[in-house]
């Protein structure tokens, strides 16, 4: 990918991992431009959104101090890689589930 283009979705691509709001900001926001950068990371962050809230809701029913913190934690690091991955101008997927996301959300971007 060409240095220009990855320099141009910097912004968006951290934008994209700050809530599902961030998300959704970001989606609008490379509509017209269509920057390849930016659309990566659009996915892995509306994957992660979708995920946190499928997982949290889960979780919320437990009463373990443990789990909680644990999800807390994974989803901290999970948030950072990416938003370090958009800083630095990588297309890191995220662990695990980074190629699913891509899959499931090819049609976003």
């Amino acid at each position: 990918m060409d240095q220009n283009i990855i320099d141009e979705g910097k912004t968006l691509g951290l934008v994209a991992y700050l809530t599902l709001f961030g998300t959704l900001i970001a989606f609008f926001m490379n509509q017209d431009k269509r920057n390849p950068f930016t659309a990566f990371h659009i996915r892995q962050g509306l994957g992660l959104g979708l995920m946190y809230i499928v997982i949290a809701f889960v979780i919320s029913s437990l009463d373990s101090m443990m789990i909680s913190m644990s999800f807390w934690i994974f989803f901290s690091v999970l948030y950072l890689y990416g938003i370090y991955g958009a800083i630095t101008g990588q297309l890191n997927k995220i662990p695990l589930l980074g190629d699913f996301f891509q899959k499931a959300f090819n049609t976003i971007g």
